[in-house]
This record gives C-alpha cells, sequence and structure tokens, in this order.
C-alpha cells in the first residue's frame, strides 16, 4: 500500500495532545509543527485518524512542495501533479490558500494560479476540466505558502473534523468539538472519572467526555473528503468502522451537565441524542452555584460564560468570589478546569492554578486554568495572571 506525507493540523496549543492521539494509532516518524503534526502514513493511517482523532482538524495529503520565485513557478509546479490520478473530472473543487510571510503580491492570484494548472492537466488528459464549487465541493485543495515555499495537500476529511455531525444548534459562542475534546484531554479525562460542566451550554464538553468514557470514533457519524477520491478502498473503510463500533463501551463513571438556561439543556440533550451518548449524561437545569459533585476524586470542566461588555465583566467579577468558595466547599479532592479569556478569573475566585495552558478559542486567547481542589490549601495564596 501506497505511503503517503500527511499533514494533520489542529487548533494551536494541542499539537501535544494530538501527537500523543497519533502515536495511539499507531503511526510512525511523527514531527510537530505549529498548528499540527506531519506523519507519514498509509490509506489506512489517513482513514483511522479521520475516524479516531479527536483533535484533529483535517487529514492532508502533500501532493507538492518545492521553492518558487514567481507565480509562474507556482502555476508549474501544481501542473506536475496528476491531478487526473486522485479524482474524477465529474468531481467540484475548491482550493483553500494560506500564506505565512508569503513573498508574493497577491495569495487569491497564486491560487488562480494553482486552478488554472489543475484545469490544464484535465483538459490535456480528459478533454475537460473539473468545476469549482466554493460552498460543498467533493474536493477540497489547501495551499499553504510560507517565504518563497509553497506546498500544495490534498484534503481528506472534507468539511473540518471537528463537525461530527451531532450538532443541532449551538446556542451562543459554542465550544468547537475538537477543542473541547483537547482540553478534556489537557485535564487528563479518560472516562474513568466523575465527570461535570455546571456551565454547559450546548452540552459540547459533556458530549464529548461521554464520547471518550464510551469509547465512540468521533468519526462514526459522518461523511469524509477520501470518499470521493479515486484510491477510496470502500471494504477497508468498512472495515475500520467496524472495529470502531464494536470498541464502544459502556463508561465507568457517571457525567453530568447543567446549564441556568433550561432551553440550552433541551439544546445540549437534542445533541447528545444525535451523538448517541444521551443514555450516558445526566442533564440538569440549575444554577451552577446550587450543582453538587457527582462523585469522587471527579474532573470538572467548564467554558464559563466571559463578558463583552463592560456591565456583563463586572457581574462575572462579582460571581467569581462566589465560586471559589463554592468549590473549595464542596469539591475537595477534584480536578477544576476553567477555560476562559478572562486572565483574572483564579485570582478573583481567590484559587491558585497549578496551570495555566494557552490557547485560542476562534480568534479569542484564553487560557485553561487547571486547579487541584485540595480542601483548605488553596486559600489566600498569591496569584500571578
Amino acid at each position: 500500500m501506497n505511503s503517503y506525507s500527511l499533514f494533520v493540523s489542529c487548533p494551536r496549543g494541542l499539537e501535544t495532545i494530538l501527537n500523543q492521539e497519533l502515536v495511539k494509532l499507531g503511526c510512525e516518524q511523527i514531527y510537530p509543527r505549529d498548528g499540527g503534526v506531519a506523519v507519514n502514513g498509509d490509506l489506512a493511517t489517513v482513514y483511522r485518524i479521520n475516524l479516531h482523532s479527536r483533535v484533529a482538524s483535517r487529514v492532508l495529503i502533500r501532493l507538492s512542495s518545492g521553492h518558487f520565485r514567481n507565480e509562474n513557478d507556482i502555476y508549474l509546479q501544481a501542473k506536475k501533479v496528476n491531478w487526473a490520478k486522485w479524482f474524477d473530472v465529474k468531481k467540484t473543487f475548491k482550493i483553500h490558500i494560506e500564506g505565512k510571510q508569503a513573498q508574493i503580491n497577491s495569495l487569491n492570484f497564486a491560487a488562480l494560479k494553482v486552478k488554472d494548472a489543475l484545469c490544464d492537466v484535465f483538459r490535456e488528459q480528459n478533454g475537460s476540466r473539473p468545476s469549482v464549487e466554493k460552498f460543498q465541493p467533493d474536493i477540497r485543495i489547501h495551499v499553504f505558502i510560507e517565504k518563497n515555499e509553497l506546498s500544495i495537500y490534498l484534503d481528506t476529511s472534507g468539511e473540518a473534523l471537528f463537525k461530527r455531525g451531532y450538532r443541532s444548534d449551538t446556542g451562543e459562542a459554542p465550544l468547537r468539538e475538537n477543542l473541547a475534546a483537547g482540553l478534556l484531554l489537557l485535564a487528563g479525562y479518560n472516562g474513568s472519572q466523575p465527570f461535570m460542566d455546571p456551565f454547559c451550554g450546548s452540552g459540547t464538553l459533556a458530549i464529548e467526555a461521554a464520547l471518550i468514557a464510551s469509547n465512540s470514533a468521533p468519526g462514526l457519524e459522518r461523511a469524509f473528503g477520501f470518499e470521493h477520491l479515486l484510491n477510496y478502498d470502500a471494504t477497508l473503510w468498512q472495515q475500520l468502522r467496524r472495529n470502531a463500533l464494536s470498541a464502544k463501551c459502556q463508561p465507568q463513571a457517571p457525567i453530568f451537565g447543567a446549564d441556568i438556561e433550561g432551553k440550552l439543556i433541551v439544546l445540549a440533550q437534542n445533541n447528545a441524542r444525535y451523538a448517541d451518548v444521551d443514555q450516558y449524561i445526566q442533564w440538569q437545569t440549575a444554577d451552577a452555584l446550587d450543582t453538587r459533585p457527582n462523585g469522587t476524586n471527579g474532573i470538572m470542566l467548564s467554558n464559563p460564560p466571559y463578558g463583552v461588555r463592560l456591565s456583563e465583566i463586572q457581574l462575572l467579577h462579582a460571581l467569581y468570589p462566589q465560586m471559589g468558595s463554592w468549590l473549595k466547599q464542596y469539591f475537595a479532592g477534584w480536578l477544576i478546569g476553567m477555560f476562559s479569556a478572562d486572565r483574572d478569573m483564579p485570582k478573583l475566585m481567590r484559587l491558585s492554578p497549578k496551570r495555566k495552558i494557552p490557547l485560542f478559542n476562534g480568534n479569542l486567547d484564553c487560557r485553561l486554568f487547571l486547579l487541584d481542589m485540595v480542601a483548605g490549601s488553596n486559600r489566600n495564596k498569591e496569584h500571578k495572571a
């Protein structure tokens, strides 16, 4: 079976977690990069990562890479790719381009050069060319330009991997599913500990916890870009899906989600049902401060609301000391994870985090604050945000 040079992208800050996942999936020759991991692998590797990775964003096959001096070099490099080997002329395609200190006047013009080369290759081989489709293409091609180095990739994922297929609606400012899974894994959650999210919103953290706890592959309920490629091996793919289905199990510990808004709990229940984990999660409409531990030595992970307007920020800052008292009173022995853009949060809760992990929620610069709730030991410590 052919071996490919792959780039597996992920949210910035989750590269180490992705590396660990790829090792567990049997990948070798793994090279961490900014925003992802480079790895070599065959078709089964491509399928396994798409199916099983909880934190990956996309799995890309590198088709070409090289140095360029001008736009014509970009055209010539793209024309060397045997595009007709990868997909049929009847398939639609879209080119996505990104640049980092790109030594070129226009990224859009560079993307146009790749498109022209692709179409010319098809015309020469087939007498016709495939069509561009901006919104739901069969084939996605990713072009990266760093300074004067050009890399061209074929996307095997299709829709980004955080789109698990279970989210019916999100409510406000949702966490992407792969970021939620990354937060859980950074907190050390493996399904053996009781889990709580008392600010659950549309339920993403609790649902991702249930997928981890039940050993459910996150890609079981969705379609993938590789199904449109000429090298698609349906027999291999169905075997890997069957293996993943048979590996599902009953969670060992309780999972709980609460929110003060009843309509969000209804939304969370619907999302959990679509994810086929509703039977594993207990939901409650409640103020966070009224919730209590659902076991001992568990993990609480939350993405509490953070204000944008000054009035909202002032309200939240009044809430944080109450949250700190509530955690100290009821959650001794628990690991608490708070994911927030508010750097002052731990200080205002009068708690000192053992770790502060920088991550991005979209473009929002956030921190995952991890706090060990040891009875009486967190009071009145100095904290530097």
